[in-house]
């Protein structure tokens, strides 16, 4: 639900902050979330339970001691008998890991074609940004790894695959026709299904279909390496989503470490220079008011810059949805401030996008 830019000010529940840049359902102002972290994430762990059972999903990765290993994300689920995984994908029968769906065979998917240009993260970077007259096969999986607690595209989580209907690999290559410029894996995000997105990739790539990725970053790295792969090999690009660089913050916001996607961006930008234009790696945040303020971004950029200062860098505007419903947009003095952080901090290629989305509200 989106409401108005004049919601009343919500209280930390630690020290008591009143603030209209505090997130009710969370309850926590970013202070304390770097400064008493041990209580202020058993709080934010209490707000995901929270989300998760609202979807009937689970409340946190499984670590059964003598459950099966998933291993496809940051998540790393061990699951037990009768357990399903963080993704809601992936359970165990028998003693045997059972793929509900992000296999070749079964995909959760929804896809469309979205003319070209489009409102991609990575636009002007990719070359679809040339393409008037082409399309992008949009891929939307609906599961993910992550929860935030802020997503705009939560209604994936309503998603059933004992229920939908499943995409093949092939069949969702087969879409794909003379006008198909570039295929790009979104959501929900990619990375709960990368054994199905990476068949149907390999597939189109045969076909000269750009492959592009847009994603938390939370897969496997090995699996991120092969995403990657098919990128530079199509004149496609990842898009990794870094919602922070505090592994706390990132944790309250997303229930999730931010280890593997700091890997991931590391591991794309030591590949920059195998092709630098379209560039390979495109790194994005979200300006979440009252959360990720300049002084993160800063932090955000700096490390991106140390991997590789050519690496283009998106700041996005917040819009109140989900369970944050009574945060503002993000402001534009906001965005700015973020804009020169990034600067400041090393690189050289940053863009503030969906532009429209910001306001004045602080």
């Amino acid at each position: 639900m989106v409401r108005t830019e004049t919601q009343p000010a919500q209280v930390c529940r630690l020290c008591g902050e009143r603030s209209r840049l505090i997130a009710g359902w969370l309850g926590l102002c970013a202070r304390c979330l770097r400064e008493r972290r041990e209580r202020a994430l058993s709080l934010a762990d209490e707000a995901h339970t929270r989300s998760r059972r609202l979807f009937d999903l689970p409340e946190r990765p499984p670590q059964a001691e003598d459950g099966r290993r998933c291993g496809a994300c940051v998540q790393d689920c061990r699951i037990g008998e009768g357990q399903r995984g963080f993704c809601g994908l992936r359970e165990v029968r028998q003693g045997r890991l059972h793929h509900r769906a992000g296999t070749r065979q079964d995909g959760l998917l929804h896809w469309y074609r979205d003319a070209l240009p489009t409102n991609c993260v990575a636009d002007p970077f990719c070359s679809g940004h040339t393409q008037r007259g082409k399309h992008n096969l949009a891929v939307f999986y609906a599961s993910c790894t992550i929860d935030c607690l802020f997503c705009q595209n939560h209604q994936y989580r309503e998603g059933d695959p004992d229920q939908g209907d499943l995409v093949s690999a092939q069949a969702l290559a087969d879409v794909a026709d003379e006008r198909t410029h570039c295929v790009c894996f979104f959501g929900g995000d990619p990375a709960s299904q990368m054994g199905h997105a990476l068949a149907v990739g390999r597939r189109l790539a045969e076909r000269g279909v750009a492959v592009c990725w847009e994603t938390n970053g939370t897969a496997r790295p090995a699996l991120m390496d092969e995403a990657l792969d098919l990128a530079l090999a199509t004149g496609g690009c990842v898009k990794i989503d870094l919602k922070a660089r505090d592994d706390g913050l990132h944790r309250a916001l997303t229930g999730a470490s931010n280890r593997h996607t700091l890997e991931n961006v590391a591991r794309a930008a030591a590949r920059f220079g195998e092709r630098p234009n379209p560039p390979p790696l495109v790194v994005s945040t979200l300006l979440v008011p009252g959360y990720v303020d300049a002084e993160e971004v800063g932090r955000i950029a700096r490390y991106v810059a140390e991997q590789n200062p050519a690496v283009p860098y998106v700041l996005l505007g917040f819009a109140p949805h989900f369970l944050f419903p009574d945060l503002p947009r993000t402001s534009v003095r906001h965005a700015e401030a973020a804009e020169a952080a990034a600067h400041r901090a090393g690189l050289s290629r940053v863009r503030v996008g969906n532009r429209h989305l910001l306001s004045r509200a602080y």
